[in-house]
């Protein structure tokens, strides 16, 4: 019973974690993605309600690509982050995207793909 209680207490009010890598080619602005939502180094805990994530900011050169899959690993959702300007390298976004969501280690991780660098365009005035 004692442990029942405590399992549903933590569920309504305890913080819970999650481990997130955000990927995406270089340049997409996945840095400036997290320091958007705090300050700091490559590696960040983000407190949202009662869940604490830790966000992964690896880097996209395309030598360094092939490390990602060493932080696969108990990661429960990914933020794969594209420059929607760069229309030249949507291409190679999408592949890298497609070889990341083929690992079985990302199976069950949830995924965000997030459009960064949009340019708004300025109002148009209706006569």
């Amino acid at each position: 019973m004692g442990l029942s209680f405590s399992k549903v207490f933590m569920q309504l009010f305890g913080k819970k974690e999650m481990r997130i890598l955000m990927v995406g080619l270089d340049a997409a602005g996945k840095t400036t993605i997290l320091y958007k939502l705090k300050l700091g180094f490559n590696v960040e805990t983000v407190e949202y309600k009662n869940i604490s994530f830790t966000v992964w900011d690896v880097g996209g050169q395309d030598k360094i690509r092939p490390l990602w899959r060493h932080y696969f690993q108990n990661t429960q959702g990914i933020i794969f982050v594209v420059d929607s300007n760069d229309r030249e390298r949507i291409v190679e976004a999408r592949e890298e995207l497609q070889r990341m969501l083929n690992e079985d280690e990302l199976k069950d991780a949830l995924l965000l793909v997030f459009a960064n660098k949009q340019v708004r365009q300025p109002h148009v005035k209706l006569c």
